[in-house]
């Protein structure tokens, strides 16, 4: 069972009780406080959009994106302003509390070891695989195998006649590490590598042999969890 906040399901579509008229231990905020991963997706939205009307306002938000927290998670603020009872104060609140959310799975204090492409993975395929852009994006690695950072390259077509080699290893250079990894999403949602994401990676291999900094990986996001490690399908590392 998938338990990231993303995934979590809105309540039915029934006509939803005022804040007002509901015994405290059915509110939002007071189920949150007992326990938060029990509570359904209006309910946690209700809690950040607060007031007196939360619980119509955050069914109306799901409503107006079709329940479809992946698009939610997109929207610039403006749109979600557009909303009824979501002013322009509350839509950078619902942004940041969904951004809050996809940062659990970004290196903190403790950097976290690669040790398996599904270690790498781990770290980038919730927040890429909502991604509705292509995006490009390198794991820097000491030689202990620990994560430094993560550097976004590229927002865009990820292709062989755009991606410049250059451009992927300067965060690397600069921060003198030891290897990279490359992630980037398919919006299509399926992890499936193009020509062109191997003709990249045999690029990138080569340039970081003369770098002295190895490409342990190139990994593809999909959706649903899905991904393709290029280094173990043998694809560009030959």
């Amino acid at each position: 069972m998938n338990n990231h906040p993303y995934l979590l399901q809105p309540m039915p579509t029934y006509e939803q009780p005022q804040l007002r008229s509901m015994p405290l231990r059915e509110q939002p905020a007071y189920r949150i406080a007992q326990n938060a991963t029990a509570c359904n997706l209006t309910e946690l939205m209700a809690a950040v959009i607060g007031g007196q009307k939360q619980i119509e306002t955050a069914q109306a938000l799901l409503t107006h994106f079709n329940g479809d927290i992946r698009r939610l998670y997109r929207a610039h603020p403006a749109e979600l302003a557009k909303v009824k009872g979501i002013n322009q104060a509350t839509a950078v609140r619902i942004k940041a509390a969904l951004n809050l959310g996809q940062r659990l799975n970004q290196p903190g204090e403790e950097r976290p070891t690669i040790n398996s492409p599904a270690d790498a993975a781990a770290l980038v395929q919730h927040e890429m695989g909502l991604l509705e852009k292509e995006h490009l994006r390198t794991l820097l690695m000491d030689r202990r195998n620990h994560v430094m950072d993560i550097v976004e390259i590229y927002q865009g077509s990820v292709s062989s006649s755009q991606v410049r080699v250059g451009e992927i290893f300067q965060a690397a250079v600069g921060r003198m590490a030891s290897a990279i990894i490359v992630c980037h999403n398919h919006p299509t949602g399926d992890p499936t590598p193009s020509p062109d994401d191997v003709a990249v990676t045999r690029a990138i291999v080569q340039a970081g042999k003369l770098l002295d900094i190895e490409l342990m990986d190139h990994l593809v996001i999909g959706h649903g969890g899905r991904w393709v490690s290029l280094k173990e399908r043998g694809l560009g590392f030959n």
